[in-house]
């Protein structure tokens, strides 16, 4: 029975609830490494963390790794009791698969709690549990996200059942440890918390006679008091001399709508573009079928947060695509928002509810195979592994090129278990001060000493960091590193590598593995040979700018 006395079904059970659950974590049952693009890297940061000092003495040299309290710590924190137990790529994979499961948990338990019962239109948001920010690799938000969907749907259940002195009490420690998972979690929980006390306080004034909008928008605040400390958390954390990263490209209205059309993206563009046409053909239904409605609190949850995307910038705190992480999640609650009316037949319904759970059935067997795929590309790449002895100072290059494609390899962070297997230095670790807390100190490396140098294009790529194989392969450091190792890369002038021999090659050719050989001189290589004609230009127009502002030399 529901809250209402009615019969259940199937689709508004616990049984179905634990069983959608369980499908969501299918697509990460078989890769050893869950095939998210920024994990990898993730990973080699936890072996740091890990790694006692008399093990790999030589990490002092590379990296600095300090403990500070900052909103990014879900998987570092939990990686440490996972990691003793499962050892650390199995213990990361087991968090890894949990982000999915409440994430649709937490989206069927919001449904149940607004609606009185799971309609059959939920099925049709689940697998947003898959969105573009997820197989991204952000974890840390993703999981903070999963957290906070589970989190405001406590919220509901403990104002409708008016425990709202406990809630508050509880809320005060959950919060705070929802802002160290992510400080994004934090803030989209203060954001659905703070619509449904709009809706919740209205309701209570209109039916005392009262009902001022105002007065609900000030009882509603008073209401989210207790998920207010982590502010005072992001000030200390923020206020830090040791704290860099810009907040930048404010209202990029085409990136926002392209964020939007991506919120599924994976492997094959028709197949994701066509499934997030679903979600719009389903929202659009939903307005002019008289026979269905939307949640008034859901609906203004989903409007604070379609605020909130609109508002973001691309990059917050030094860290890119903000506003990208947000976009699946608006969807995801205004699917939700959606009901049968009390007319709807039951054979309707459970049409709708078979449609919307064929959806998300095909959708998971779709990631499914991508996903092993993507672990079959990893299985290739990582034999390189064999090779590479313990305490080697590798410098990878992943090839990619200036188009902006829709599968993305996930290839990308890669060489960085390298440091998981080998603990060898690989230089695609982020070291942004504040954000993380672990980065780069081989001064050694120059250039080549974090992410992004590890990323190589066939030539210059306009607005992007990435550079040449060409001169990634003449300009690296030979002192530096020992190994040169290739993933996937695009051909390279051998002239530019005649000091490196090559120990391993993957079976299609396309990447290798290649040792300095420190008896053969270095390859002098001309900058005019390398750098883009537009940029010699600018550097001569500069020096002598620079020439002209030096004062004469005294006279003798």
């Amino acid at each position: 029975m529901d809250q209402s006395g009615a019969p259940l079904r199937w689709w508004q059970t616990r049984k179905f609830v634990a069983l959608a659950t369980l499908i969501a974590i299918v697509p990460l049952m078989w890769p050893e490494i869950p095939p998210l693009v920024d994990l990898p890297g993730h990973m080699a940061r936890y072996r740091v963390q890990l790694t006692p000092v008399e093990q790999a003495p030589w990490f002092a040299d590379w990296f600095n790794f300090e403990w500070s309290l900052i909103g990014n710590l879900g998987i570092d924190l939990l990686v440490v009791p996972f990691a003793a137990v499962f050892g650390l790529e199995l213990g990361v994979k087991l968090i890894v698969m949990t982000i999915p499961a409440l994430t649709v948990a937490g989206l069927l338990w919001i449904a149940r709690e607004v609606h009185g019962r799971i309609p059959p239109t939920a099925m049709f948001g689940l697998p947003l549990a898959y969105s573009y920010p997820f197989q991204f690799g952000f974890v840390n938000f993703a999981l903070s996200m999963g957290l906070a969907l589970c989190l405001f749907a406590l919220w509901l259940r403990m104002g409708r059942l008016k425990r709202v002195g406990l809630r508050a009490f509880l809320f005060v420690p959950l919060s705070c440890l929802l802002w160290l998972c992510h400080t994004f979690g934090w803030g989209v929980l203060g954001v659905l918390a703070f619509s449904a006390e709009m809706i919740r306080q209205h309701d209570a004034r209109k039916d005392a006679g009262s009902g001022h909008w105002v007065e609900s928008w000030i009882r509603a605040g008073l209401g989210c008091v207790p998920l207010a400390l982590p502010m005072v958390l992001m000030i200390f954390w923020r206020s830090g001399d040791h704290v860099t990263g810009q907040t930048a490209d404010w209202f990029n209205w085409q990136a926002k709508v392209a964020w939007v059309m991506m919120v599924l993206r994976d492997r094959w563009e028709f197949w994701d573009v066509a499934s997030t046409a679903v979600f719009l053909l389903v929202l659009f239904k939903a307005s002019r079928d008289p026979a269905i409605e939307y949640s008034r609190n859901l609906v203004l949850s989903a409007l604070f947060l379609g605020a909130v995307y609109l508002l973001l910038p691309r990059i917050v705190f030094g860290s890119a695509y903000a506003d990208m992480r947000l976009a699946p999640f608006v969807v995801a609650v205004a699917l939700i928002a959606i009901r049968p009316r009390i007319g709807m037949t039951v054979r309707h319904a459970g049409v709708v509810a078979m449609l919307g759970m064929t959806f998300f059935l095909a959708r998971t067997a779709g990631t499914t195979a991508s996903y092993w795929l993507f672990d079959r590309d990893y299985d290739t790449e990582l034999a390189a592994l064999d090779k590479v002895p313990a305490g080697a100072r590798l410098v990878s290059f992943v090839g990619t090129n200036c188009r902006n494609e829709w599968k993305m390899s996930r290839l990308e962070h890669l060489p960085a278990i390298a440091l998981v297997r080998r603990l060898a230095y690989t230089n695609d670790q982020w070291s942004m001060p504040g954000a993380q807390l672990l980065t780069a100190r081989y001064s050694a490396a120059g250039m080549f000493a974090h992410d992004p140098s590890e990323i190589v294009t066939p030539g210059w790529c306009p607005r992007e960091w990435w550079k040449p194989i060409d001169f990634s392969i003449a300009r690296f450091p030979r002192e530096a590193f020992d190994y040169v190792w290739l993933v996937r890369t695009p051909p390279f002038n051998p002239r530019y590598a005649s000091d490196l021999d090559r120990v391993w090659r993957s079976p299609t050719g396309a990447s290798a593995l290649l040792i300095v050989n420190r008896g053969r001189p270095t390859p002098q290589i001309a900058d005019e040979e390398l750098y883009p004609r537009w940029f010699l230009e600018l550097r001569a127009r500069r020096i002598r700018e620079r020439q002209l502002e030096l004062p004469p030399p005294p006279r003798s």
